[in-house]
């Protein structure tokens, strides 16, 4: 089992001006092999900060993370990206795109040809393959974005508001593909979003951050997920429990928001 261990991690910013601002304090998470789980929080409570220190794009001022035994030091292929905008090659093909990691990785066309034309069909993009990415809507961009990183077959899929900027139907969409894949393919997704329902609807583990520092303040462990999968969302929506938790959850953020606002107006007074 390739366990995310994630133990006592910490952020602080130091600022030119001599003060620091301490984005997260002292977080700690067991992520077991498999597991879907979205965090969401208020602005500025240090969702992004704590996915890019998973990544390996930022190196905490405390604590440590491992996975599959070994200590996280900086990026590495066992841990996929999605990005809000997909970060694609807008010059180069889908399959271009999608090939890319195995590419770089030498390996001939003949080894990761066939793996690539099984991920577009998977994301419905098989008929697309030729097209420059530059040609398609924001919602197969954000395809071609899920299936390149699966292309790389990492333990860990870390996706930071991958749906934020779609219209709302085709986020739906996407949000099946999400619960899809996560079934298909059995990968531990970690998902990043500022919306309560995505939040509720894309994760078997749900974590609320509170901000100032940035720490866990509340975790779910909801059914939505599985009761999503291969279903209509808008259905998963009418469930008694849903209404209830996203009216929970709400409040929560709210209060939270309605705090930093009322302590950012008596520093400036």
């Amino acid at each position: 089992m390739s366990t995310l261990s994630i133990d006592k991690i910490s952020m602080r910013f130091d600022l030119p001006n001599g003060s620091h601002v301490q984005a997260l304090k002292d977080i700690s998470l067991e992520i077991k092999t498999g597991e879907l789980m979205s965090v969401l929080g208020p602005s500025g409570c240090g969702k992004t900060t704590l996915l890019n220190i998973v990544a390996g794009f930022l190196a905490p001022t405390q604590g440590t993370m491992t996975l599959n035994n070994h200590l996280i030091t900086g990026p590495d292929a066992e841990r996929g990206m999605v990005f809000q905008q997909g970060a694609l090659f807008e010059w180069m093909s889908v399959r271009e795109n999608v090939s890319f990691g195995p590419r770089m990785k030498g390996q001939r066309e003949a080894e990761w040809r066939d793996n690539v034309d099984h991920l577009l069909d998977i994301v419905g993009l098989r008929d697309f393959k030729e097209k420059s990415v530059f040609e398609l809507s924001g919602g197969m961009q954000q395809r071609v974005a899920l299936a390149r990183c699966l292309a790389n077959d990492p333990d860990v899929i870390l996706m930071d508001e991958p749906l934020g900027a779609l219209d709302a139907l085709t986020r739906e969409k996407m949000q099946g593909l999400v619960l899809k894949l996560w079934k298909e393919t059995g990968k531990t997704i970690i998902l990043i979003t500022h919306s309560v329902e995505e939040a509720l609807l894309l994760g078997e583990r749900l974590l609320v951050l509170a901000p100032r520092p940035g720490r866990i303040h509340r975790e779910y462990r909801l059914p939505f997920a599985d009761m999503g999968v291969g279903q209509d969302l808008r259905e998963v929506k009418k469930h008694p429990e849903f209404g209830e938790k996203r009216e929970e959850i709400l409040s929560m953020i709210w209060d939270m928001e309605e705090e930093i606002m009322g302590n950012a107006a008596e520093a400036s007074a």
